[in-house]
């Protein structure tokens, strides 16, 4: 007797042949990764084993849920013979992320920030759905980047003079200046201080990382002095400088300057802007007109008040709290001098100009959407 086919076929058609069989299981293996819709009609088929369910389309209530004609329902049901996971019109996804974006408090809860399991509990008081799992809203999170548990810290711009100030800076890192190029006897320089820099000693010694362990410091230690770290980025050729001071003043600074102006090829250059925020150790024209009277090839910028991320050293400091001073843990206040010092050295021997993006044209920007939302506010 003939061999039946493996395959099952409708009544009335012919057995395939092994190309038409080959062709069959690569559309079923391709059709079985498609999204699925969540009404599937029954087959036609008489062979199929059991017949899929299938739930009429129904109108949608206030909460997202599927009512019936007949049986009005909380949420969205699939018949067991479907087997499915519930399906949320669109709607209902953009309230709950548009929910996960506001504050609490807005809602009168007595919560800082909104996490998961909270969004989850708020979406079903409020009556958007019935019930909702923690993956479909961990999905639609993820889907656009909203993670409500996280905060940053954030100074809002109120100096008045804002992008008088932070303009001719943005510039400078583009390399003009008044609306020409910098020449090549010109330097860009961006300053500051890192103070408070302690020495802390451990009272036992950090134990090395281990295999599935964490490197361990003591949290108790002895204060062995601080030191303040000023230091100089040049923009465009991608040097540092920098001393260690053991405090913070007009003439800790001054020395930097003379460290930085004494050597070529600043000493001989038309001129060197120098870009520092408002400490009081270099703020206003007092510091113009000093540094201006030793240095006469100086140019001192101040940025707007409580705008330090427009100053490029900004970023050197970041790096040097995370690769030198995370975790603290130092012997000495002189071991924590030659590291900040030797730091500088091994970084200047790898370190390249830092991509700086935000241009005069994005402050525009920003401050144009900061005027617009300042207005809507008042209105």
């Amino acid at each position: 007797m003939p061999r039946e086919s493996p395959y099952a076929v409708c009544p009335g058609k012919s057995t395939p042949n092994w190309k038409q069989e080959r062709e069959d299981i690569r559309h079923r293996i391709e059709t079985s990764f498609v999204p699925r819709s969540f009404f599937w009609r029954p087959k036609a088929c008489p062979m199929t084993s059991s017949r899929l369910a299938w739930i009429c389309p129904a109108r949608l209530s206030a909460n997202g849920g599927s009512v019936s004609l007949r049986n009005a329902s909380p949420d969205w049901t699939n018949s067991p013979g479907a087997g499915g996971q519930p399906v949320f019109p669109p709607c209902v996804a953009v309230q709950v992320k548009a929910l996960a974006c506001e504050l609490p408090h807005r809602y009168g809860l007595p919560l800082s920030r909104f996490t998961l399991p909270e969004i989850q509990r708020e979406v079903v008081r409020q009556g958007i759905v019935a019930t909702i799992s923690g993956a479909t809203l961990w999905r639609w999170r993820s889907q656009d980047a909203i993670r409500p548990w996280r905060h940053r810290s954030w100074i809002f711009p109120r100096d008045p003079n804002f992008g008088e100030k932070a303009a001719p800076i943005l510039d400078l890192y583009e390399g003009i200046w008044d609306g020409a190029a910098l020449r090549a006897t010109e330097y860009v320089l961006s300053a500051d201080e890192k103070t408070s820099i302690q020495a802390r000693l451990r009272k036992h010694p950090s134990l090395p990382t281990q295999q599935g362990q964490p490197m361990r410091v003591e949290n108790e230690y002895q204060r062995g002095g601080a030191w303040v770290y000023l230091a100089a980025w040049d923009v465009r050729r991608a040097k540092v400088f920098g001393r260690c001071e053991t405090e913070n003043g007009i003439g800790p600074f001054d020395r930097l300057v003379a460290d930085v102006m004494a050597q070529q090829p600043y000493r001989s250059a038309t001129r060197v802007f120098w870009i520092v925020d408002n400490c009081s150790a270099h703020r206003g024209s007092k510091a113009v007109n000093r540094l201006k009277s030793s240095w006469p090839n100086l140019v001192l910028l101040h940025t707007p008040v409580h705008a330090s991320w427009l100053n490029q050293i900004e970023i050197y400091c970041s790096i040097v709290q995370r690769k030198v001073l995370t975790p603290n843990d130092f012997r000495s206040l002189t071991e924590v001098k030659d590291c900040l010092l030797g730091f500088q050295t091994r970084y200047a021997e790898i370190a390249k100009p830092f991509q700086w993006a935000f241009t005069r044209r994005d402050l525009a920007e920003l401050l144009s959407k900061r005027a617009s939302s300042s207005k809507a506010k008042a209105a």
